[in-house]
Formats: structure tokens, C-alpha cells, sequence
């Protein structure tokens, strides 16, 4: 059985989570991460020398980096819908995962620290008030992808794309402050999402 080491409530567990309830491949999962046993420990360090979450295993096989793995579940399972065939169209998914998991999780960074988990990045308030200033520039690039789609983030059909931009979704709405522009197309984008029975439990459960 596939095993997963992560937090529930680390967004990038929450990648993995999500992908494999869409694809329904049984799991069991192992608390690792902060509030849990720290990554720091040498057992998990055997499994991942990056000393991050999620990690995998699946039957033998262990692999980290949590778009790494929802690539691997997605064409081990066929789930070409998820990550398709196509080079072209398969490019286009992945350039808004890594997109998201470069550009905007850095521009939130600060901001999720402060709010959500109070905890201050060296740096203090600079930090914060730069997160607050960067953040909303990045979710107005979705807004305006979201516009032209009229559904998920690379078109008419739901993708890993919308799992890793769908979190930053609801982070978003999850995170309490005032410093966020109104996005229409974004709160229908995050009720589209919230009708996939996944997303209610590992996106919008109350999670940011």
C-alpha cells in the first residue's frame, strides 16, 4: 500500500493527498513536520535527505518533492486527464504547477508565516509587508488566466495544474487580512473546485 510521511496540513502534502483521493488509490499516512516528529530525525532523513514533506512510498519505491509525486502517481495510474500524453498540453500543466510552486508559494511565504501560523521569518515586518505586496501581483496573474478559461487554470478540464493553483486558492481566501484585492473570477474558480468531493476534504475542509 502506498505510504505517505506528512503533515495534513502542510499545502504540499495536501497536493498528494488531493491527487490521490481524485485517482483512489488506498493509502496510509505518518505524521511528519512541525507539531509532529521533526524531518530533522534520521529515520526520515533515510527516506528524504532534503529533510522536507511529503515523501512517499509505494511498495518499495520512495520519492520526494511533492509535484515529483503527483507527476509519478498520475502516469503510473494512466490518469491522463490529470497530466496528459500530449507534450504540448503536458507542458502547459506543468509550467503553472512549478509556476506556483516557485513563484507564488515564495510570494506568500511571509504572509501564511505571520498570519495563519504566527511565525515570524527572520527579517520581521520587511518580510510580511513584502509577502503582502507580492502576493496579490501573482493572484491577479491567476484572475487573469481564470478569466480567459472560464473554468480551471489551463482550460475546460481539471488537471494537476488546478491541484497545486486550487491550494494557493484557498490559502488565499484562508489567510485573515486586509490586503487582498477582490478577485471575481478567483471565488468562482474556488465554488468550481469545491463541487470535486477531494477538494472538499483536502482543499476547502477549513485548511488554508
Amino acid at each position: 500500500m502506498l505510504k505517505i510521511y506528512g503533515r495534513a496540513n502542510s499545502i504540499n502534502v495536501r497536493k498528494v493527498l488531493w491527487t490521490v483521493d481524485e485517482i483512489g488509490i488506498p493509502f496510509e499516512r505518518e505524521d511528519w513536520g512541525r507539531g509532529f516528529r521533526p524531518t530533522s530525525e534520521p529515520e526520515f532523513l533515510a527516506l528524504n535527505p532534503f529533510g522536507l514533506v511529503p515523501v512517499i512510498d509505494d511498495e518499495g519505491f520512495v520519492l520526494s518533492e511533492s509535484h515529483a509525486i503527483i507527476r509519478y502517481l498520475a502516469a503510473t495510474h494512466s490518469r491522463h486527464d490529470l497530466l496528459p500524453l500530449d507534450p504540448k498540453k503536458r507542458a502547459t500543466v506543468e509550467s503553472w504547477m512549478d509556476w506556483q510552486g516557485t513563484e507564488v508559494s515564495n510570494a506568500h511565504r511571509g504572509a501564511v508565516m505571520a498570519y495563519l501560523f504566527k511565525i515570524t521569518l527572520p527579517g520581521g515586518q520587511a518580510v510580511i509587508d513584502a509577502s503582502l505586496a507580492e502576493w496579490p501581483k501573482r493572484m491577479a496573474v491567476i484572475e487573469a488566466q481564470l478569466r480567459k478559461t472560464g473554468a480551471y487554470i489551463t482550460g475546460a478540464d481539471f488537471t494537476l495544474a488546478d491541484v497545486c493553483i486550487g491550494l494557493t486558492v484557498n490559502r488565499w481566501f484562508g489567510t485573515p487580512t486586509d490586503a487582498k484585492p477582490d478577485f471575481p473570477a478567483l471565488g468562482a474558480y474556488y465554488d468550481l473546485l469545491a463541487e470535486r468531493a477531494a477538494y472538499q476534504r483536502h482543499g476547502r475542509n477549513g485548511t488554508p
